[in-house]
């Protein structure tokens, strides 16, 4: 029985991590805080602070035939390197791709320049020095992980999870969209990478990998969404400096158009993950991952606050201020 080190493995990606491995019958371990939530029945849990000097006491110095590492930043990952490093037979670190420093060109695989890692300023900067700090510590034993925009029941940052409730909660009246012209959209269900992720550490695999979804049209994922979601009112888009200029945000955080991309940063949703195919990398169908997630959707309320997105009254808004414009 493989013995697994979660560092984390309370909220949602650490968590599914946690109970797939558990159901492959590896002993699991999660070590953190515990303010984020619980670990699934069956791993032990051992609430520490990593930052205090004694973070590991618990776990130092074991066997530990693998160990993950979910952390971005630089105290947390050095301490953990030092604490449980020579000991461990496998590390897994979860980066992102947003480590990388060009987000302008289609294809671009992991071999692309990074971000500055040093000082460790903001999140991509952070995870390139995690990148940098564990390869320097543990060479042929680490297996780095880039994830792009991950979705799934629990997801907490309401990027994706914001289309297929929107056209639920809307019905058959209008919802705004972006300009849909040639922009695209990268997503992977946390569970798949999770049981990548569990044969990938049985396996021993090393190396880096983007794990990434297939790349779709913006246009497909929003006509995909409000098939499952059952709309039958209309989509009405708004040009990029309209939305700007009423202060409406890419990308994710409040008041914004989740998933919406400028046009010369539409690569970061292009990366190549030939590699995390060739490793037995399977995304799950669009359709199957909008319906796994309209469903959680529902159960947690379509028209509760979100992370990201725009409240139906800002929309509502924002669609009356466009309708005036064009009478």
């Amino acid at each position: 029985m493989r013995r697994v080190l979660i560092l984390g493995g309370t909220a949602w990606l650490g968590r599914e991590i946690a109970r797939q491995l558990l159901d492959r019958g590896d002993a699991v371990t999660c070590l953190a805080r515990g303010s984020s939530g619980t670990p699934p029945a069956g791993a032990d849990f051992i609430a520490a602070d990593r930052l205090l000097p004694d973070g590991y006491a618990e776990v130092e110095g074991q066997p530990w035939d693998e160990v993950i590492e979910l952390a971005y930043e630089t105290t947390l990952v050095a301490g953990a390197l030092r604490a449980l490093g020579p000991t461990a037979a496998h590390w897994t670190l979860i980066s992102s791709v947003s480590v990388y420093a060009d987000d302008s060109v289609p294809g671009a695989d992991e071999s692309a320049a990074l971000v500055e890692s040093f000082g460790a300023e903001d999140y991509a900067q952070a995870k390139a020095a995690a990148e940098r700090l564990s390869s320097q510590d543990l060479g042929d034993r680490l297996l780095i992980i880039r994830p792009g925009l991950l979705a799934g029941a629990g997801d907490t940052s309401d990027r994706f999870g914001y289309w297929p409730a929107r056209f639920a909660l809307a019905g058959s009246g209008p919802v705004l969209v972006p300009g849909l012209d040639e922009l695209p959209v990268q997503v992977l269900e946390a569970s798949d990478l999770a049981s990548w992720l569990a044969v990938a550490g049985v396996r021993g695999l090393t190396g880096v990998f983007n794990a990434t979804g297939d790349s779709h049209p913006l246009r497909e994922v929003l006509e995909l969404a409000a098939d499952v979601a059952g709309f039958s009112g209309e989509m009405i888009s708004a040009p990029e400096a309209w939305l700007l200029d009423r202060n409406v945000r890419y990308w994710s955080g409040p008041r914004s158009l989740p998933l919406w991309l400028p046009a010369a940063d539409a690569g970061f949703a292009l990366r190549s993950n030939t590699a995390f195919h060739a490793e037995g990398g399977e995304p799950a169908q669009l359709s199957h991952t909008l319906e796994r997630v309209l469903q959680d959707e529902r159960e947690r309320g379509l028209d509760r606050p979100r992370r990201s997105g725009l409240s139906r009254t800002e929309e509502l808004d924002l669609l009356g201020m466009l309708a005036a414009e064009h009478s």
